[in-house]
């Protein structure tokens, strides 16, 4: 059978007009940098930086029963929410392990969910499956464009007003440089910055706009590249690499998502043996040497016998250094060891830290958010 060919979002051709170097991902003609990955990882860290995010899945879940059906789908408490919030979530098989991490979003008239785009169809057919007859799960997908503009000066630099009313993981309607948006304050790079849906007519006009009106200030377009770099550093998780179908809530470090005490959902006795009994296995941060990148499969040894392997790994160039995340066996390391990893083929000495590598402007709104509802939820995605 021919693949098929990878589908392209409505900004295709703004990315090639921009010098953008193409790649698939997740099935996706996405940008993988437009000057380079150290300028866009910069701008992003220092300014704000610009990324299209359309590859990825959107939903509208709505009907009588759609907080019901989500909560029985879903780890995390969605009677938390009320209207224009957003929160952090896992959907997991019956053993627990990870289908998809994603963002629900509660508005007036249901539900709205952000998927991975590799797990789109997926997720999709999975939802649908489950839903009872009064429940429609609704693909947006192709209507609706996304951006993501993220950085310490992303408030100043939108060409919007009103942005300072929307707290953290909290949405609201807005126009951007005069074009009709929802506007999330969530992200994926341990910045403040804000997630735009926009209707795929009018999203380039909306691209354009941002980057004209931040251009000045060095706003720059980012690609996959500075997305990866940004999103290790705040050591936010990527399905597929830090975890997925065969890896829990607890392995990953993702624990404080699983709300047992809500009521039955999908996987919640599986992961309650887990939570009773202790993971296997643990996500460790690691340091490395300039020059010792490790890579996503890399083996990761202690005390001369091998413990787990690297699930994503990086330069920093705002830090300075390589990073990682492995998955090791639990309790073989703690912050303060260090351990081997393989890098081309040789052993490389790496220290484990402590998670997150960096915290950015996205800390303090956290913050203020712990203080009032309890952790915080973080956006981690692909």
């Amino acid at each position: 059978m021919t693949p098929s060919a990878p589908r392209r979002t409505p900004l295709y051709d703004r990315h090639l007009a921009l010098g953008g170097r193409m790649v698939d991902f997740g099935g996706w003609d996405m940008p993988q940098q437009y000057s380079s990955i150290r300028d866009e990882h910069l701008a992003v860290r220092q300014v704000a930086g610009l990324f299209d995010v359309s590859h990825m899945g959107r939903f509208r879940v709505a009907g009588d029963s759609c907080v019901e059906f989500l909560q029985g789908l879903l780890t995390n408490d969605l009677a938390l929410l009320v209207h224009g919030q957003a929160q952090y979530n896992l959907m997991c098989n019956e053993q627990g392990g990870v289908i998809d991490d994603l963002v629900v979003y509660r508005g007036s008239e249901g539900f709205f969910v952000v998927v991975n785009a590799s797990n789109r169809e997926k997720d999709l057919e999975w939802m649908r499956s489950l839903a009872p007859k009064d429940i429609e799960v609704e693909d947006r997908t192709f209507e609706l464009g996304l951006l993501a503009f993220q950085g310490p000066r992303s408030e100043d630099l939108l060409p919007c007003e009103g942005l300072d009313q929307i707290p953290y993981f909290g949405f609201g309607q807005g126009d951007v440089a005069g074009i009709h948006a929802l506007i999330s304050r969530t992200g994926y790079t341990g910045e403040d910055g804000f997630e735009l849906f926009i209707s795929s007519d009018k999203v380039g006009d909306a691209w354009d706009a941002i980057l004209e009106h931040g251009r000045s200030a060095g706003v720059l377009p980012a690609g996959l590249g500075a997305r990866d770099a940004t999103r290790l550093e705040a050591a936010l998780r990527l399905w597929g690499n830090d975890m997925d179908e065969t890896v829990n809530a607890y392995e990953a470090g993702l624990g404080w998502t699983v709300k047992l005490d809500k009521g039955d959902f999908i996987g919640r006795e599986a992961l309650q043996r887990v939570k009773a009994e202790g993971p296997r296995r643990q996500l460790v941060g690691l340091k490395l040497q300039p020059g010792d990148i490790a890579r996503h499969g890399a083996a990761v040894s202690a005390g001369g016998r091998p413990i787990g392997v690297v699930t994503s790994g990086t330069h920093s160039f705002f830090l300075g250094y390589p990073i990682a995340l492995a998955m090791v066996q639990a309790r073989s390391l703690q912050v303060g060891d260090t351990a081997s990893v393989e890098v081309r083929g040789r052993d490389a000495g790496a220290d484990v830290v402590k998670l997150p590598f960096y915290r950015g402007s996205a800390r303090s709104l956290s913050e203020k958010k712990e203080s009032r509802h309890g952790r915080p939820s973080l956006h981690q995605d692909a």
